[in-house]
């Protein structure tokens, strides 16, 4: 059987982001190491992605110190307005002032006069309210179309919310997948009840996170796969994806895996195939540390 994805043209389902009035893709693409791979490969990977409705790209200033904006900029070259463009300001940047030159750096990597949203990564050291008053002044530019976070806990967004007044995030970024379940203690309820998007980065897990074929929650997902003409990762995928407030920025390093990540957007699951699922992946501590996001930041401050 041909898995979902490879051989025809899928129409890509669009949800509300946040408190935008924006439609965006709910299967996007994610950047983080794609510097790594061949760049030819990664920037026909980034294009085939597009093709197929996987038009919201994630990147960030921190990802190879520029080098996937470049990439993506490449990528989206004479294609910019299908394109719902993502990039993220690190902390130590996130003063007023160096927030505001952050973003002009990586439009110009872009090579782009805006994007969609733009991230405070993680929570650092500048003051909250510096970081989105740098936010408004963007906006108020035209650089940015809104704003978000990334890596934020419920009590991080409880202190936002207090400085954004009547501004609010469209979204917040968070590791999801089937091994780390954990924002489904507090984090997606409070993004759902404030009208913020959840976009979930490495769906797959990290370093060999995705569960093992011959385990039993691997058992499982192939059986599921197996009656939809699918595969595991597409099945995961579409868990992740299962509520209307999840969005998720799978990366493919060559467009054979944007074509499987894109089929499962119109993977329908039951709901008899969900609560299999669920079952075999524990939701986790609700306080659990973010391993692949500790890991970011360890990576980074290593190359300083």
């Amino acid at each position: 059987m041909t898995p979902r994805g490879q051989s025809e043209e899928k129409t890509m389902e669009h949800r509300p982001f946040g408190s935008t009035e924006r439609e965006v893709a709910m299967i996007g693409q994610g950047t983080w190491n794609i510097e790594q791979a061949d760049s030819g490969r990664a920037i026909g990977a980034l294009r085939r992605g597009l093709d197929l409705g996987m038009t919201h790209i994630d990147t960030a200033e921190m990802y190879g110190s520029g080098a996937a904006e470049e990439l993506v900029g490449k990528a989206i070259a004479g294609r910019r307005d299908e394109v719902f463009l993502v990039s993220k300001v690190l902390p130590h940047n996130a003063s007023r002032n160096g927030t505001i030159a952050a973003c002009e750096r990586s439009l110009k990597r872009l090579r782009t006069d805006r994007l969609d949203c733009y991230l405070l990564h993680w929570r650092g050291s500048h003051p909250l309210a510096d970081t989105v008053a740098a936010f408004a002044r963007l906006s108020a530019d035209g650089k940015i179309l809104s704003w978000g976070v990334s890596n934020f806990d419920v009590h991080d967004l409880d202190e936002l919310g207090q400085v954004a007044g009547a501004g609010k995030p469209a979204c917040n970024q968070v590791l999801y997948h089937l091994r780390e379940r954990a924002i489904e203690h507090a984090v997606i309820p409070w993004c759902e009840a404030n009208a913020v998007a959840v976009v979930t980065y490495s769906p797959f897990g990290h370093a060999g996170g995705f569960p093992e074929p011959h385990s039993r929650g691997g058992r499982v997902l192939k059986a599921i796969a197996d009656r939809h003409n699918s595969t595991p990762r597409q099945v995961a995928l579409r868990f992740l994806t299962r509520r209307a407030s999840l969005f998720a920025i799978p990366k493919a390093s060559n467009p054979e895996h944007a074509e499987e990540n894109a089929g499962a957007a119109t993977l329908n699951l039951s709901a008899a195939e969900l609560s299999k699922i669920a079952p075999h992946f524990r939701l986790g501590p609700v306080h659990a540390r973010c391993q692949c996001f500790e890991a970011q930041k360890r990576k980074y401050r290593k190359g300083l």
